[in-house]
């Protein structure tokens, strides 16, 4: 992911959740919430929701965490600035837990807040981070990794509105969050690399 790209998703997520959360504020649900959801639950038969419940564990952080010390063993890009990637995964939950007191909005069942997705923020942050990092890959294997990146996210996403937890846009949300957060990360990650002020790969030896 190019520094460019990186700075240019960065402001699109950035933009679409201030958006989201701005028309969550005045509005409440969104015009397009009821509908959606009510699309996505009707695809819930017994063998989907048992699907789902499986995906949902990926933006968990029971997962997330052996997952993210996964990346620094794969990666050597990750372990270079390995302290980006861990500040990513401890600000993901701190944002989207802080937002939902900001918006205030509750979950479509239940008074509980749900805006922005707590498992979509993560989901989209983790992933988001192996799309940068597989760009050190080669051929075929980096766009496969990528693939299943964008599909856990979207998976995850669906989860949540499928297992009744979330609006369709508190998942949206969250995946705009996420994704402006591990832009942010990549673009940190990219600027330690290239500084040989502070980069371990660029000092001397002794």
């Amino acid at each position: 992911m190019p520094v460019i790209r990186a700075r240019a998703l960065c402001l699109a997520n950035g933009a679409v959740f201030l958006l989201l959360a701005l028309a969550a504020t005045w509005l409440g649900t969104l015009p397009f919430d009821g509908p959606a959801r009510e699309t996505v639950l009707a695809l819930a038969s017994p063998a989907v929701l048992a699907a789902m419940r499986v995906v949902n564990y990926a933006g968990a952080w029971q997962v997330l965490i052996p997952g993210t010390l996964l990346l620094f063993l794969v990666f050597e890009r990750a372990r270079a600035a390995w302290w980006v990637w861990l500040v990513l995964m401890v600000a993901a939950p701190l944002a989207e837990g802080g937002l939902k007191f900001v918006v205030g909005r509750p979950r479509p069942e239940g008074l509980a807040l749900g805006f922005p997705s707590g498992h979509a923020t993560a989901a989209a942050a983790f992933f988001g981070a192996v799309l940068y990092l597989a760009g050190t890959l080669n051929g075929a294997a980096r766009w496969i990794l990528r693939a299943l990146a964008v599909a856990a996210i979207a998976a995850v996403a669906i989860a949540r509105v499928m297992l009744r937890a979330h609006w369709p846009s508190d998942a949206l949300a969250g995946i705009a969050l996420g994704l402006a957060l591990a832009s942010t990360a990549a673009l940190v990650a990219s600027a330690w690399a290239l500084d040989p002020a502070v980069s371990p790969r660029s000092r001397p030896a002794g």
